[in-house]
């Protein structure tokens, strides 16, 4: 059985290869952004038969805000560039090296980069969208709706949360007050102000960019919770956005890219065609 799944892993992989071409590694930020001495840097996934000007994609991959890496979801880059979205995937320092001030400015460095330069690789720079998973739903949504980090988002046409954790890290942390514990005493700080300003749901308004959001109700209970009081005040601007339910558990939301064949990229891309 084991052997059986290890061939099947090994078909996926090889036809997720074809129908698109990797640029690795790329250096995105300015030195006054850099934690240490390591850079962070991003890989490009560009559809190979279809020309210039595709939709871009930024994905911001989770981790708790101390773990994973770009390198870990190339499946997701590959698959979507299959389907003619070219797909960004930035690096950024974790945790205890950074705190979310700094990742999230990394984040906006990346995204900033992706429009300035993404033109060179078949994209195109006025239609951006972003997505991440978990905490990396949380830096994408903060990174594009603080104007503190991105003050000119116009070019961001849509925002895909996946099973998001962090839209309320004020209100979260109030109740359970970080410890060195994963090193949220590092990530969050005990400052309740940073709390507040991390927080995505505290910048909603107007001006946030369409929103379709991904929630397993198998997730970890905090996640559901702090999607819903998101939605909620979402729905005071964006009134028809509706989560989409899945019945799954927070890893599998994501592992779920990983088959061609999945029904998220036709929605994602269906999203992304009606936001003009």
């Amino acid at each position: 059985m084991r052997n059986f799944l290890f061939a099947a892993l090994a078909v996926v992989l090889s036809l997720t290869s074809c129908g698109s071409i990797k640029y690795r590694d790329i250096n995105y930020l300015n030195q006054e952004y850099t934690a240490g001495s390591q850079l962070p840097t991003l890989n490009i996934f560009r559809p190979k038969n279809n020309g210039d000007k595709n939709d871009v994609l930024i994905f911001v991959h989770g981790g708790n805000w101390d773990s994973g890496s770009k390198g870990l979801y190339s499946y997701l880059g590959r698959n979507f560039a299959k389907k003619d979205v070219l797909t960004v995937i930035p690096g950024y320092t974790l945790s205890p090296r950074a705190d979310t001030k700094t990742m999230t400015q990394q984040i906006a460095e990346a995204i900033k980069w992706t429009h300035e330069h993404i033109d060179n690789f078949g994209g195109n720079p006025d239609r951006i969208f972003i997505t991440g998973h978990s905490a990396g739903g949380h830096l994408a949504a903060l990174a594009t709706m603080n104007p503190a980090y991105l003050k000119d988002s116009s070019y961001i046409k849509g925002i895909i949360l996946n099973d998001a954790a962090g839209l309320d890290m004020h209100s979260y942390l109030q109740e359970y007050p970080p410890t060195n514990e994963d090193h949220y005493l590092t990530t969050w700080t005990d400052s309740e102000q940073n709390w507040l300003e991390a927080s995505p749901i505290n910048y909603i308004n107007e001006q946030t960019p369409p929103m379709m959001v991904y929630l397993g109700t198998k997730t970890i209970p905090s996640i559901f919770k702090y999607n819903e009081l998101f939605l909620i005040k979402l729905n005071k601007v964006q009134p028809a956005v509706k989560p989409v339910l899945l019945d799954k558990k927070h890893n599998a939301m994501v592992i779920q890219y990983l088959w061609p064949w999945s029904k998220r990229f036709n929605e994602i891309k269906a999203f992304m065609k009606a936001q003009q």
